[in-house]
């Protein structure tokens, strides 16, 4: 899973990450978004690419772990900074991430399917705050699916973050100390 999404972009992110790397909304949770988003894409036939970007990008500009208006379109804004850098997307597939960046928070669950399956990934991540996802807030029938709404649960309660969060995107990063992070 980790092929979609290089250490080099995940870094290039980090360096205006104002957060905790493994905060709230660090690395663990966007890996899990990114898991959770190629799992109902299996289901939905979403942009496996775009979902692996949006895991990334969606929080990667908050500034802080409350309230944060504008953090998902700043996100979109970093993709467009890093796209000619990082970012092999044609020009429809980009405008989706940038457009699920965007309104990631908004409560809406009709457009199209890669940015309903993008949504519905970072959603089924809510149990971390602790919050349980509606039902009527799910875009896809495959995020309403009990089994992937269990699975997405289990992960999400004991913050699990996958082995390629440490062996591969935080090798080498530097935090905000001077220490590896």
């Amino acid at each position: 899973m980790t092929g979609m999404v290089k250490p080099a972009l995940v870094h290039a992110i980090m360096k205006e990450y104002a957060l905790p790397v493994l905060g709230r909304h660090g690395l663990g949770h966007w890996a899990r978004v990114l898991e959770n988003g190629l799992r109902l894409a299996e289901a939905t036939g979403a942009n496996r690419q775009v979902v692996a970007l949006f895991g990334v990008f969606h929080d990667s500009r908050r500034e802080n772990d409350g309230t944060d208006p504008g953090h998902g379109a700043r996100g979109g804004e970093l993709a467009s900074r890093l796209r000619d850098a990082h970012l092999d997307l044609s020009d429809h597939d980009f405008d989706l991430l940038v457009y699920a960046c965007a309104h990631h928070t908004d409560g809406t669950v009709d457009g199209d399917i890669t940015v309903q399956t993008c949504w519905d990934a970072d959603r089924l991540d809510l149990w971390r705050v602790p919050v349980t996802p509606q039902n009527a807030f799910l875009c896809t029938s495959a995020a309403r699916d009990r089994a992937i709404q269990e699975w997405s649960r289990e992960r999400s309660v004991a913050d699990y973050t996958p082995d390629y969060v440490r062996e591969d995107w935080l090798r080498g990063l530097v935090d905000r100390q001077g220490g590896i992070a």
